[in-house]
């Protein structure tokens, strides 16, 4: 036997710790822990309540113990991804000085304006290669350096999301490359510190950590981590550490045809490339070149997701009104409505009532304004379409390929009306799942590690079509054009 693998996998809204069992020529899946995420309000600050996640992942690891116990294994290795962009700062003592604060936090366009000040946006792109987003990391430290310089000078070292996890499960800092590059401190022609940068916006480059590379070990679990005795010869081994980035190893088929698609609370959409797009048009149509596994381009655009329907159900919870997302899936299906809203607008980044923030943007734009839950829902459905069409579009024109397949991965893909919009819309073939993309790319990569699967992503792939057989929906109108 294998062993067991597990995926630490945090997303914006939950949390799970994953176990990955490869036997039988597959790979399966048992989730040992789920746990909540979000944002809290402090004062006027929105952060994460990281206190109680990283309490949350620790009972987590007991309970993977006891599964790995319960079958006679031990666990071999565990690999955590989270979302990009946000950080902790540790001090001279090793441990944290303040609790991370949330991407969508509005200092960021502070942060932004004194960026931009000092490097302007075409230059910054030429850079680092990155579509504009005020929650990128550069911007934030941007706003950390103007609201709290007191942060910066305690601080010893800065680390992401899933750096910060593994630091604190192994105690050995690094920074794993694709997350990284998430910063807008990477120069995305070399892959490395952008030492340049860092020192045109007064930063210190000192507390930025090694980079390291997927499928590196970083170290095995500290004795205090050590919660059950299955996690004793435990390693914590480096995956793709950006969530998009371990879900784009999970796509089954990416050939060159192909643009993929992490669907869940953002929408992201590209293609993946040996060298990065630098030119006038993708700076334009604000795509992003981030890292993937193999030194490979994620080239791609970042969209508003599901977050839309997250959270008007949340305001119609709040209202007394709590269908189960498929009744509300079913309800929209029936209905029809013209309304559009643009989802690259930064205006639904915001938390709270998105559905008068919608029915506001369809108002100003001349529409019919949607009324129902039905109707607002569609709405977000046929406008996410809309915008994978430009999306498919704008890559089409800026890397010369033509689309002809779009592949959707995550929590979205179960998404059937969705997908079938996306079809229609688009004109071509969408291939859906596998839905737990974000944790099989997470273990396939420690597996590659470990010499349990191929090192081969192409033979990776093949795998993982053979584990979890995807879904095809086929365009039944021809709809391809949103203008």
């Amino acid at each position: 036997m294998a062993g067991i693998f597990a995926a630490i996998d945090l997303g914006a809204s939950s949390g799970r710790v994953v176990a990955g069992v490869f036997e039988g020529g597959d790979l399966h899946l048992t989730e040992v822990a789920r746990f909540k995420n979000g944002p809290v309000e402090v004062g006027a600050e929105l952060h994460w309540d990281f206190d109680r996640v990283y309490k949350s992942i620790l009972e987590g690891l007991v309970k993977l113990g006891e599964f790995a116990a319960a079958r006679g294994e031990r666990v071999v290795s565990i690999g955590v991804d989270t979302w990009a962009v946000d950080y902790g700062l540790i001090g001279a003592d090793g441990n944290l000085i303040a609790t991370p604060r949330h991407y969508r936090d509005e200092r960021n366009l502070l942060g932004a304006d004194a960026v931009h000040a000092i490097v302007e946006q075409p230059d910054l792109y030429a850079i680092n290669g990155l579509q504009f987003q005020p929650f990128n990391t550069i911007y934030q430290l941007a706003a950390e350096q103007l609201q709290r310089p007191d942060l910066f000078a305690k601080t010893k070292t800065l680390l992401l999301m899933p750096d910060l996890i593994g630091y604190l499960l192994t105690g050995i800092a690094r920074a794993e490359s694709t997350n990284a590059s998430t910063t807008g401190l990477i120069d995305v022609k070399t892959g490395a510190w952008s030492k340049d940068l860092i020192t045109r916006l007064g930063l210190d480059a000192s507390i930025l950590p090694e980079l390291i590379e997927p499928g590196e070990v970083l170290g095995k679990l500290l004795p205090a981590q050590v919660s059950h005795p299955a996690l004793a010869d435990a390693v914590v081994t480096v995956v793709a550490s950006h969530d998009t980035a371990s879900a784009v190893v999970a796509v089954p088929a990416l050939r060159a045809g192909g643009a993929y698609l992490s669907s869940g609370t953002w929408s992201l959409i590209g293609v993946e490339l040996d060298q990065p797009v630098l030119n006038e048009a993708s700076a334009r149509a604000n795509f992003t070149n981030e890292r993937g596994v193999n030194s490979s381009i994620r080239f791609l655009k970042n969209l508003a997701g599901l977050w839309l329907l997250q959270e008007s159900q949340r305001t119609w919870a709040e209202q007394g009104y709590e269908p189960s997302i498929n009744d509300l899936l079913a309800d929209a299906s029936k209905v029809e409505t013209s309304a559009r809203i643009d989802v690259t607008d930064p205006e639904f980044s915001a938390p709270n009532d998105m559905p008068f923030r919608i029915q506001n943007a369809v108002a100003r734009t001349g529409g019919k304004v949607p009324q129902t839950p039905a109707q607002i829902t569609r709405c977000i459905l046929e406008s996410l379409a809309d915008g994978y069409l430009v999306a498919i579009e704008e890559l089409e024109e800026i890397t010369g390929r033509k689309v002809d397949q779009l592949n959707i991965v995550g929590g979205g893909s179960q998404n059937a009306l969705l997908n079938q919009l996306a079809a229609d819309r688009t004109g071509i073939r969408v291939v859906a799942g596998p839905v737990e993309a974000t944790a099989i790319g997470n273990l396939i990569v420690q597996a590659s590690a470990h010499g349990v699967v191929s090192a081969d992503l192409a033979k990776q792939r093949e795998f993982i079509a053979q584990s979890f057989k995807p879904q095809t929906f086929h365009p039944t109108t021809t709809q391809r054009s949103a203008k």
